[in-house]
């Protein structure tokens, strides 16, 4: 009699039992989509490189670090297990790929020794007419070795003039060039296999003995078209393991970001320090940096200080590297 009594109960309406549906159709997209961001960044180097897309997404990759507080977020409004759990996979993914390298340095760098060498290196981006300038700029730093790149016959000249005096020992050819505080030896045209004079090989005399320095400014990347760039890079290892130096250095515009997949042929030889203040040190464009081709790789020696800085009107950052000797 009482189930007689009771009232009819009322249909539930229609969003709210639309409601977890929804939820569950932004759990299924949001676990996905993480699901496919952490492969992503786990297995770019094994991508194909279909219309250019390869370089493009090394060049961006760490960037995609972005879209992981939007999936964050969409995971939590889904309340999916799941989904979250897939979010967190890919910011560990992440984070396992990238933050060791924006660690800064200064948390761990060494004291510096009694005797030190300073690298500065910029691409000085050809028809800008202030390499005279950088070089300034970067003789100012205290640097016993400036690299440049990229220039033509009168910025040569013109750079010539600025460190002659504080930078005695120099060399260069075609577009690369380098001056020293110290004497350099055993200089000569760095032969990639493609007929480019567009690296030079030398040992650089120092109170410690002979370290061996790589300056190059790599062919141009771009997408569909960086077969060029990437055999360089490939040869440009190769003379790594056959160098009798312990101490090398390799520096200039290699024209490949540092998750760039055949960059890996250096990276795997020869470590690439930290910035002092932590971050990807980006270098290019100068005015609004968002990736980085211009390195400083080395074996055989701690690195003291590493960071960029504006010089002259060039559109690359330079480099300034202090290491141990």
């Amino acid at each position: 009699m009482s189930a007689l009594l009771e009232p009819p109960r009322q249909a539930a309406p229609q969003s709210a039992r639309r409601r977890p549906r929804a939820r569950t159709g932004l759990a299924i997209l949001v676990t996905v989509l993480a699901l496919l961001l952490a492969g992503l960044l786990a297995f770019h180097r094994f991508l194909p490189d279909l219309f250019g897309a390869g370089l493009l997404i090394d060049s961006a990759l760490p960037w995609f670090g972005l879209a992981i507080p939007v999936v964050f977020i969409a995971a939590l409004v889904s309340r999916s297990k799941a989904a979250i759990g897939s979010a967190l996979a890919s910011a560990l993914v992440w984070a396992v790929l990238f933050v060791p390298a924006i660690v800064p340095l200064s948390w761990s760098a060494p004291t510096a020794s009694d005797t030190t060498l300073t690298v500065a290196s910029q691409n000085v981006e050809d028809g800008s007419g202030t390499a005279a300038e950088s070089a300034s700029a970067l003789a100012a730093t205290g640097a016993q070795v400036i690299a440049l790149q990229e220039m033509d016959a009168g910025a040569r000249e013109q750079v010539e003039a600025v460190l002659s005096e504080s930078h005695p020992y120099s060399y260069g050819i075609g577009t690369v060039g380098m001056w020293s505080t110290y004497p350099i030896e055993n200089a000569q045209a760095l032969d990639l296999g493609l007929g480019w004079q567009r690296g030079i090989a030398a040992d650089l005399s120092t109170p410690t003995g002979a370290v061996s320095i790589y300056v190059v400014h790599l062919a141009s990347a771009r997408p569909g078209d960086h077969a060029t760039r990437d055999e360089m890079l490939a040869n440009l290892a190769d003379f790594v393991p056959r160098d009798e130096n312990e101490r090398l250095i390799m520096v200039g515009d290699f024209n490949a970001g540092s998750s760039d997949r055949n960059l890996t042929g250096l990276t795997d030889q020869l470590r690439e320090p930290n910035q002092n203040g932590g971050g990807f040190g980006f270098t290019w464009p100068a005015s609004a940096p968002v990736t980085r081709p211009d390195h400083l790789l080395q074996r055989g020696m701690d690195v003291v200080s590493n960071e960029t800085m504006r010089a002259g009107d060039s559109d690359h950052l330079a480099l300034v590297t202090t290491l141990n000797l």
